[in-house]
């Protein structure tokens, strides 16, 4: 089976009341964890690669890997997605190297640090939106921006000004309105990079209230949680047992990642736990065992680790078990959808 149009995969998610956990990439034993997970839990997957991930693999490469994934699970339904595309050129390069959905972050500039006017936002994830559809390509954008940053990828904000850049509800309905995307990344507190929270997040910090508001107002608009890695304690232990050095920190925890996909969450992106889990596990290997310099013996501990917490995720999402129930489609069947969906529009308006 081809990959399939991510849009195909958060519609099911939708009528069936479940998340899907987007797991990021940059070589082949990350994408060789996340399909050992979805074949032991009968998972779909959403895999996906950042700028950084793409200038670092190589986009002939990391295609070939995505392929091959398809090729050894022709039962699992993978979407393989540009996560945080800058510009149009850059998302339109990830569909010219068969990326089957793109995320154009309008929420900054094309430096990806600047915050970006509302206006500047729409105007570009619209031209990605209207480019991507005729492709049958599935679009993410984001409103509001995130905290942190990660793979060069942020605005840095924290505190006080991370929460002035927020996502307005009455905001959100109008882009989505103004875009067409499928798919719409919220800023609600979380953020990039391991270091989320220095204490366990509460409502005063972790806005979920805007999740549920959002919901209200575009209840057929698949939402997105970014920076959504729980920093598992026992990961970050495992690094520090083994010579590592990490400050206090806190993710977020997995029962408001649940508390989200009751309000309409169907995308969860999941970065740092997967690097905590790979680097405690090569950490250990050389501690234990000085001498060892064979790859293999490091990198098959370090892939089995990531396999142990996308198994995690999977289930805790609902995804486990719903591989086999979705239909698979293409892109080119995506083409008639898009089409169909924008007549309809335009009667709307006239």
């Amino acid at each position: 089976m081809s990959l399939v149009p991510m849009r195909s995969l958060l519609d099911h998610a939708a009528e069936n009341d479940y998340g899907i956990a987007a797991f990021n990439v940059n070589n082949m034993e990350q994408i060789q964890s996340i399909m050992e997970a979805a074949e032991t839990t009968n998972s779909p997957v959403i895999i996906q690669a950042s700028r950084g991930a793409r200038k670092y693999t190589n986009d002939a490469y990391l295609r070939h890997l995505m392929l091959a994934a398809a090729e050894l699970c022709p039962h699992i339904p993978v979407a393989m997605h540009l996560d945080h595309g800058n510009s149009l050129p850059t998302c339109l390069s990830a569909i010219e190297q068969g990326f089957t959905s793109v995320m154009m972050d309008g929420s900054l500039m094309e430096d990806g640090k600047s915050a970006a006017a509302y206006e500047y936002n729409v105007e570009v994830t619209k031209k990605v939106a209207q480019a991507a559809h005729v492709q049958g390509v599935s679009v993410e954008g984001e409103i509001g921006c995130l905290g942190g940053i990660e793979d060069g990828h942020g605005a840095g904000l924290t505190g006080d000004e991370a929460k002035k850049h927020l996502t307005d509800p009455e905001q959100a309905e109008r882009f989505v309105a103004a875009t067409g995307v499928d798919a719409l990344a919220v800023a609600i507190g979380t953020s990039h990079g391991a270091y989320k929270f220095t204490r366990k997040p509460t409502s005063e910090v972790l806005a979920m209230d805007i999740i549920e508001e959002i919901h209200k107002r575009l209840p057929n608009t698949h939402l997105v949680m970014h920076g959504s890695s729980s920093v598992p304690v026992e990961l970050v232990d495992i690094i520090r047992m083994y010579g590592g050095f990490m400050k206090e920190t806190y993710g977020v925890p997995v029962e408001e990642i649940r508390r989200g996909i009751k309000h309409g969450v169907r995308k969860i992106n999941v970065d740092t736990d997967n690097r905590l889990a790979i680097t405690g596990a090569i950490r250990k290997v050389f501690a234990c065992n000085p001498t060892e310099f064979d790859p293999r013996s490091y990198l098959g501990p370090a892939r089995e680790a990531m396999k142990q917490v996308c198994v995690a995720r999977m289930i805790a999402f609902g995804q486990a078990g719903m591989a086999g129930k979705i239909k698979q489609v293409t892109c080119q069947q995506m083409i008639a959808f898009y089409k169909r969906n924008g007549q309809r529009s335009r009667r709307r308006r006239r």
